[in-house]
């Protein structure tokens, strides 16, 4: 698989691959917060920010999938939910993960995730995992990461794990 990396200022570049990969991942959820329309909205606030950054997976001549974040402003956490006290430092927000189905399962979500964090100097990584999806946050459990809470950050979203852990091993 093939990694391209983006930045801020990439961001209108990229935005309509990373809608239509959303709305391939969301083809079958008639659920209206994971519309294509409400999603713009978040994609925007995030690569909206200079520090923005994202990597995407290409194979075959196609995406694979993608993720991005940015860093959390000092004292800054989600919405909705309180920092744990023992998460200090340098924290990156790993806003989305996304596969498409034909690739899920393949490891590359991982490839891609670990590609992005290397890519950081935080301390911690931090990401939200609807709460309705046990299997994905076993995932993420097994690739380091511990729930430290639950937040609903606006009335039309989802209950979400909030999910921490070191981002390198020498973190604080």
């Amino acid at each position: 698989m093939d990694l391209k990396w983006y930045t801020h200022s990439d961001a209108p570049a990229v935005r309509s691959l990373l809608l239509d990969v959303h709305d391939e991942v969301y083809a079958d959820d008639p659920d209206p917060f994971h519309s294509r329309e409400r999603f713009s909205y978040f994609l925007d606030l995030w690569s909206g920010r200079e520090d923005w950054r994202c990597v995407s997976g290409w194979q075959s001549g196609g995406p694979v999938g993608y993720a991005y974040g940015s860093m959390f402003k000092p004292g800054g956490w989600w919405k909705g939910s309180l920092r744990p006290r023992d998460v200090r430092g340098r924290i990156f927000a790993l806003s989305e993960l996304m596969v498409v189905p034909s690739w899920q399962g393949t490891g590359r979500a991982r490839r891609i995730h670990d590609a992005l964090v290397e890519s950081t100097e935080a301390d911690f990584v931090t990401l939200l995992v609807d709460s309705a999806h046990p299997k994905v946050r076993a995932l993420y459990e097994k690739w380091g990461y511990a729930q430290r809470d639950e937040a609903k950050p606006s009335e039309d979203s989802p209950v979400y794990a909030v999910m921490v852990r070191a981002a390198r091993t020498d973190a604080p």
